[in-house]
């Protein structure tokens, strides 16, 4: 069994658009028939940019290989072009075809994906969610209101999830980290006062960032928000600062959390020998793809750290999520977008669900999920603009939790 074609769908969703603008869906064809599908979270380049990359991924290291041989493939990858290090933009090209090997594989073994990666070790996963505008409430408005975020973390603890994340710590710009202005302390304190307040101990808060703050900023914010103990601090500080993490970690008593812009265990490697985290986020997408995210996995059980796989993206990067997190006996969440998605349940017809707050393992071949390419047609994106997009103006604190990036929040 060889691979012989490549399609990939870029994909626009429909509003209000979470997950990303957009969603790079891929297809890979063996000689016998058989198809696979993977996804790219890539965000450093633009869509017909990131389409270019990823066929010359497929072209100059995978056409021609049996899909089996992610190992191989994935050397080539990261070394052929006397790179040999952390990339981004290649990675995330590879990332999401390796999903589709061990997609179309597990489809011509008639096996599960976690069933070659060592089997079952969780049959359901538990799940958290960001907090998201409810119905009827003022969505620009909501992301700065306490009240109408409590009022959201109740339902969502209402619907089963036991974890829920948010983020009111202030806009996410190309001016690299800051000092958190003490309008952005303040109003990340009342926020965790509010949804404690309406969750009791029924939930654990994710206090999420985006790399906005300087270490000595991370430590000042990081250290007002001890007292409502939060599972997680999420990616306070830059993620090219990777030795910087620890010094955070080592003044701030609630666990750090990071690794959705990371890739290969190099990185990851580096932050856990340093001891910045001790929860990792891989996005599959761009971390490697599947085998290299249980070298993460595994990595992580030897420095006492847990795994909570990252997704901002489309259902193709979740089932992977799903498949890779039924396996580790370090996984702590998997990360789902409210009850599954409103646009992602249907692009795979359904096949994927959470249930009270957690996702049932599912047991058919490949990553068990049934994608509908009618549906990936019908909602084409055409438009140049990045995944996600960082501001440009400099933080204005007057209104410094307004999210001004014009992209879809994440």
């Amino acid at each position: 069994m060889k691979l012989v074609d490549l399609e990939v769908f870029v994909i626009g969703t429909p509003p209000p658009g979470w997950g990303g603008r957009y969603w790079l869906i891929v297809k890979l064809t063996a000689d016998n028939g058989i198809s696979g599908y993977g996804e790219v979270y890539a965000a450093s380049v633009g869509p017909k940019a990131m389409v270019a990359v990823i066929e010359d991924v497929f072209e100059r290291h995978m056409r021609g290989e049996a899909p089996s041989n992610v190992e191989k493939m994935f050397r080539r990858a990261y070394s052929s072009g006397f790179t040999q290090r952390p990339d981004l933009t290649v990675m995330g090209a590879f990332s999401g075809l390796e999903i589709a090997c061990w997609d179309l594989w597990g489809k011509a073994l008639e096996q599960p994906v976690h069933a070659l990666l060592g089997g079952l070790m969780n049959e359901r996963l538990r799940a958290y969610t960001y907090l998201y505008p409810l119905d009827g409430m003022d969505a620009a408005a909501f992301w700065t209101s306490p009240e109408m975020q409590a009022e959201a973390a109740l339902d969502a603890v209402n619907l089963g999830f036991t974890a829920i994340k948010f983020d009111p710590a202030g806009p996410y710009t190309i001016h690299g980290g800051h000092q958190p202005a003490l309008w952005d302390i303040d109003l990340s304190v009342r926020m965790c006062a509010a949804i404690r307040k309406a969750v009791g101990n029924r939930a654990d808060l994710l206090f999420g960032t985006h790399g906005q703050f300087t270490p000595s900023g991370a430590i000042r914010l990081g250290q007002a928000l001890e007292p409502y103990s939060p599972l997680w601090y999420e990616e306070p500080i830059p993620p090219d600062n990777l030795l910087d993490f620890a010094q955070v970690a080592q003044a701030v008593r609630i666990p750090l959390a990071t690794g959705e812009r990371m890739t290969t265990k190099a990185e990851f490697g580096t932050l856990l020998r340093s001891g910045g985290a001790s929860i990792l986020q891989p996005a599959l997408g761009r971390s490697g793809g599947i085998l290299e995210t249980k070298k993460i996995a595994a990595l992580a059980e030897a420095f006492g750290a847990q795994v909570a796989p990252h997704l901002y993206a489309g259902p193709v990067e979740w089932a992977a999520n799903i498949q890779l997190g039924a396996t580790l006996p370090n996984l702590l969440l998997v990360e789902t977008i409210q009850t599954g998605g409103t646009f992602h349940l249907p692009l795979i017809r359904h096949s994927l669900s959470v249930e009270e707050g957690y996702i049932p393992v599912p047991r058919h071949p490949g990553l068990g999920i049934d994608f509908d390419e009618a549906l990936a047609r019908a909602h084409p994106y055409s438009g140049d603009a990045l995944h996600l997009q960082m501001q440009e103006a400099p933080c204005d604190y007057g209104v410094a939790n307004a999210f001004q990036g014009g992209a879809p929040r994440e």
